[in-house]
């Protein structure tokens, strides 16, 4: 073998070990993404998820010298053709006491569908302290051809959110359950 072959040998080496280096550390990256996800939700407010049944409902002394905002957003997925809104897009509440609202949701089409509402709190420190003892998030939603349906969401901010949070934002989209599933 003449020196320039060996010399090739070595860059190749050196290149293999390289791109194996490259790959471990894409493989490092790629599993720390989840925590960092998570970290990067926390920050940002993003993603904020509530529980995922309903809260037991607790008597606490409502917190009548403070006021929270709450905004109520609804969407639905990609092209499910579904209406969805709210009735109040906003609304004053005392931490510590129960509040009754409600989301209007409509199919349009002329099939039977079922729907489930994924709910998200911002900022997502709040998730844990919006309690929910009645929401049609809890299980998926069978409709009709064309029907329109009320459903109630019965809730309280919880007195222990953080002064600094004067406004919380519970946000719902509405997937097509036939189309989660596959």
């Amino acid at each position: 073998m003449s020196g320039r072959e060996v010399d090739l040998q070595a860059a190749n080496r050196r290149t293999i070990r390289r791109l194996l280096w490259v790959v471990a550390g894409m493989f490092g990256f790629v599993f720390a993404l989840v925590p960092l996800y998570d970290v990067f939700c926390d920050i940002t407010g993003l993603n904020g998820k509530t529980a995922d049944g309903p809260a037991e409902a607790v008597m606490v002394e409502p917190d009548l010298s403070r006021t929270v905002t709450v905004e109520f957003v609804a969407s639905v997925n990609e092209n499910m053709p579904w209406d969805f809104r709210p009735t109040r897009v906003r609304m004053q509440v005392h931490p510590g006491k129960m509040y009754r609202t409600s989301f209007v949701a409509r199919n349009r089409t002329g099939q039977t569908m079922v729907g489930q509402a994924i709910p998200s709190v911002t900022p997502g420190l709040a998730a844990t302290h919006f309690r929910k003892t009645e929401c049609f998030c809890f299980t998926e939603q069978k409709f009709e051809p064309g029907e329109e349906r009320d459903m109630p969401l019965l809730f309280m901010v919880d007195p222990a959110l953080p002064e600094e949070i004067e406004e919380v934002t519970l946000a719902y989209t509405f997937f097509d359950k036939n189309k989660l599933l596959n």
